[in-house]
């Protein structure tokens, strides 16, 4: 019998822990139980959301499968939805489960509109899906028929599901009554009630059947606890309050296997990372003691909770070690007390502006709109005050009224409306209209391009000048972009700049000012700054200045590097022409020239080592 666990992941380098954790306790489970690996196999195939659903379906009736179980989050809920009546076209005798967030708090609305799903696995599921594999193998060898394999589970009761009975069978069960597709047979719903938590520590380590080289180039999700102490109303994980800890010597050694094969980032997918100090800081210990050199490690953590100890570890690690990922969500106390989240924002300032100045973590800082009590003037505020705080990346997200989360009651107080479909988007609320949510979205999208992509910071501290606000300065640059027409369109990196630049010639044509000309030749250095930080670009841009007219100077510099290496020692053994295609040296606004060293980087950055050079 082979069961198939599918996974339609965002993107090819991501990893579904999912199906890789059900896969290994099942197979753990059923080896301990005395069953043989060849009586149930048990594979992975996973897809991304840009697959096309005839390749999936294509693929999926090529591994003939007796089961198939989707793992379903709100990105690929719908993808899933239209695969599943084709499957049992092609495959009418297969059976398919359904798990994960997005149909753990529906099970029953989700059978109704999906009558080719057999059933649903709520919550965690690894218990649950060992437990079905019994089920399934136990059949089999009675020679029992495949498909009377519900009755046996009725007869087990196991924990964690939702399945119809088309029999009618009430046996006791707790039962709601189902309508067919049809709209006559009444189905008797089963409800086996929520699976306790788990022990953390019963569950193998998920990807240790992989082969190193099946892990290149992936982003490896890793979890060492499960459940949350906070109690946030748009989040699932505040629903399981029992944290739970994976013990530090299996974590160190699971660690290990990335490190050893060298895995490019290890996102760990626990709720709150750093709500018990000892396990932080034990794992964060071992990181900085192991490092490879390549491997980033990725946390979810509460900045205000970090104390000193803690802050002088993370102050020693190596530049672009970890990445830390940190909610403020609002600056806005009642919002704040709205959806029971305890934070300390002053504290968050304080300990986000001490990890800035060691230069050596990636911050990311998240903001919610659409939050209760948050208009448009307090959500600007609270941009501007996290902005301030100088994050890496500024996360504008979007409130998602997730199935089974306090948010969902608190709808009607809200007037709350959110979009029908996944990821079930934010449309309005008592303090925001549709037409402020479209405004947050013009700036989330310039705060993406030209914030969150590091590739524009010297141009916008040049710019942020021109602004009372942050806020206002990304507001200006997305109604540049309506008003010319560049929305929607896929720009390449030159035309982001050459956008920039056509924004300042208007700025700054203003012949009232007196500054208008210096002003406008700061801004073409912070361009031209930015552009060559991160590579020595052939095609410049229009506004470029005429390399032509600083063509002796130019050739003077690196003949002199060539005979004489000061600024560029690590290009000995180069000639001068050389050293000009490896470097560049750009002429700047003041007379002086930016030089920039492509072999030396910035750790964190990777930005080229720039230094300014006055050449007579």
């Amino acid at each position: 019998m082979k069961v198939l666990l599918a996974a339609v992941n965002a993107k090819y380098i991501h990893s579904n822990l999912g199906i890789y954790s059900l896969k290994a306790y099942g197979e753990k489970m059923l080896a301990e139980q005395g069953f043989k690996r060849e009586q149930i196999q048990i594979e992975l195939a996973e897809y991304t959301i840009n697959h096309q659903l005839e390749q999936i379906l294509k693929d999926l009736y090529c591994r003939k499968p007796d089961v198939i179980g989707f793992s379903c989050y709100i990105w690929n809920i719908s993808y899933i939805k239209c695969l599943l009546a084709d499957i049992k076209k092609v495959l009418p005798e297969v059976k398919i489960w359904l798990g994960g967030p997005e149909v753990s708090y529906c099970g029953e609305e989700i059978l109704r509109e999906q009558p080719a799903a057999d059933l649903v696995m709520k919550g965690e599921g690894e218990e649950t899906f060992a437990q079905l594999l019994q089920v399934l193998v136990e059949k089999e060898g009675s020679g029992a028929s495949f498909s009377g394999y519900l009755e046996k589970i009725k007869q087990k009761w196991i924990p964690g599901l939702v399945f119809l009975d088309s029999q009618g069978n009430k046996d006791g069960a707790a039962w709601g009554t189902f309508t067919g597709s049809d709209g006559q047979a009444g189905w008797p719903v089963y409800d086996t009630g929520i699976r306790p938590p788990m022990d953390m520590n019963r569950i193998p380590f998920p990807y240790g059947f992989l082969e190193m080289e099946q892990l290149e180039h992936r982003i490896i999700y890793y979890e060492s606890s499960r459940g949350c102490p906070f109690s946030c109303a748009y989040c699932l994980s505040s629903i399981d309050k029992s944290v739970r800890f994976r013990s530090l010597e299996r974590v160190k050694e699971e660690l290990s296997f990335f490190l050893n094969a060298r895995v490019p980032q290890v996102k760990f997918v626990d709720r709150t990372f750093n709500c018990k100090k000892s396990h932080a800081m034990a794992v964060w210990q071992f990181i900085r003691e192991n490092d490879n050199g390549i491997t980033n490690f990725h946390f979810e953590i509460a900045a205000d909770l970090l104390d000193q100890e803690e802050l002088n570890l993370l102050s020693s690690m190596r530049p672009g070690l970890i990445q830390l990922e940190i909610g403020v969500q609002s600056t806005n106390p009642d919002t704040l007390s709205a959806i029971r989240r305890k934070t300390d924002i002053a504290e968050i300032r304080k300990i986000t502006h001490h990890i800035n100045s060691r230069h050596n973590i990636h911050q990311h800082l998240d903001l919610i709109a659409g939050l209760p009590h948050e208009d448009l003037s307090s959500f600007r505020k609270s941009f501007n005050e996290v902005y301030d705080m100088e994050p890496e990346q500024l996360q504008l997200g979007f409130l998602k009224v997730l199935k089974g989360s306090y948010m969902e009651e608190m709808i009607p107080a809200c007037e709350l409306l959110y979009s029908s479909s996944p990821p079930y988007e934010v449309l309005s609320t008592r303090w925001l209209s549709y037409g402020d949510i479209l405004e947050l979205k013009a700036v989330e999208e310039m705060v993406e391009v030209y914030y969150n992509s590091r590739q524009f910071t010297c141009t916008l501290e040049q710019l942020r000048q021109e602004f009372d606000t942050p806020y206002e300065m990304f507001l200006d640059l997305a109604g540049f972009y309506q008003k010319k027409g560049y929305g929607g369109v896929n720009h390449s990196r030159l035309a982001r700049y050459e956008i920039l630049w056509e924004q300042a010639e208007e700025m700054f044509s203003d012949g009232s000012r007196t500054d208008a000309e210096r002003k406008r030749e700061q801004y073409r250095d912070a361009l031209m700054t930015d552009l060559y930080l991160r590579e020595n670009i052939k095609s410049r841009p229009s506004f470029a200045r005429n390399l032509s007219h600083f063509k002796e100077q130019i050739r003077r510099f690196f003949r002199q590097e060539e005979d004489c290496p000061c600024l560029l020692p690590d290009y000995t053994g180069y000639d001068s022409r050389q050293l000009a295609k490896m470097a560049h040296l750009e002429p700047a606004g003041d007379g002086s020239f930016l030089l920039f060293d492509y072999k030396n980087r910035d750790p964190l950055t990777y930005n080229a080592r720039m230094v300014r050079v006055e050449i007579c």
